[in-house]
């Protein structure tokens, strides 16, 4: 007996049975992981914006718009499609191009952005409306070039307005301008320029309640809660030109050079939650 457990043959064979037995409990034991993970979020900083696209974001808040035009349509085209379902399609006049630049203005949302030529590009509007006093202008752009009228309101539907107000324009140092006349003329202006090359979000509101308000880029950058009640006449609202001289700071031309997408205007005031998510919508 002592001879054969000292056979080396035997020794090896032994080793070899209870490795085979060491394998086969492993195969059938439970899994256990020696690794463990502890998250800490102190600032809550996986917070998240309320839309995830400009589509959303105006979507949202449509059913207050007059018009909503998402400014997406091809080369050439001449109808700016009205999606905020009250049927209120504008016109493109003069030359229509169309552009998918790098970076895009909401660039989860698909296709171009509007280019327009700062000669003969803007759109009209395809109804009038009777002097209103609440109101929301918004539209996102980019710009190289100091002046030309963004979004406003005058008594002509295509042509240079005899009364024009309710007016966002660029001034000849590149900052955004919200004017309004009645009997005085009061602007609120930017404390920066806009015309970087970079997109920018402009919303500017008017209401009774709250006076005149202008936001870039989400924030409120100028205001006056005194100022109430816009020049009283009937007009349409026009994008991207129409009369700008006699404006404080405006160049002589009325045409913006530049890139549109997603131009809107609301029959109400757009809160500043609201304003704030349009824009983190489109970053």
């Amino acid at each position: 007996m002592i001879r054969r457990l000292r056979d080396g043959r035997v020794v090896a064979l032994l080793l070899v049975l209870a490795l085979a037995v060491v394998v086969l409990l492993n195969q059938f034991a439970p899994t256990r992981s020696a690794f463990a993970a502890r998250v800490t979020n102190t600032t809550n900083s996986a917070a998240t914006a309320p839309y995830f696209t400009c589509t959303g974001a105006v979507g949202a808040d449509a059913a207050n718009a007059l018009f909503a035009y998402r400014l997406t349509e091809a080369s050439g085209a001449r109808t700016a499609t009205d999606w905020s379902g009250r049927g209120a399609n504008g016109t493109y006049q003069g030359t229509m191009t169309a552009a998918t630049p790098n970076p895009n203005a909401c660039p989860r949302d698909a296709g171009s952005a509007y280019v327009l030529n700062g000669s003969t590009s803007f759109v009209s509007t395809p109804r009038s409306y009777a002097n209103p006093t609440t109101f929301s202008e918004e539209v996102w752009f980019r710009t190289t070039v100091a002046g030309g009228m963004l979004v406003g309101f005058g008594s002509s539907q295509t042509g240079a307005s005899g009364q024009h107000d309710r007016k966002l324009y660029l001034t000849t140092t590149g900052q955004l301008a919200f004017g309004s006349y009645n009997g005085t003329t009061q602007v609120l202006t930017s404390p920066k320029a806009v015309n970087d090359g970079a997109w920018h979000h402009a919303v500017s509101t008017m209401s009774p309640t709250n006076g005149m308000r202008l936001y870039v880029d989400g924030t409120l950058v100028a205001s006056n809660a005194a100022f109430k009640s816009p020049e009283n006449f009937t007009g349409y609202f026009r994008i991207g030109y129409d009369v700008v001289s006699g404006w404080p700071g405006a160049t002589s031309n009325p045409y913006f050079t530049g890139s549109m997408r997603y131009a809107a205007v609301y029959g109400t005031e757009l809160t500043a939650s609201q304003v704030a998510a349009h824009a983190a919508a489109g970053s």
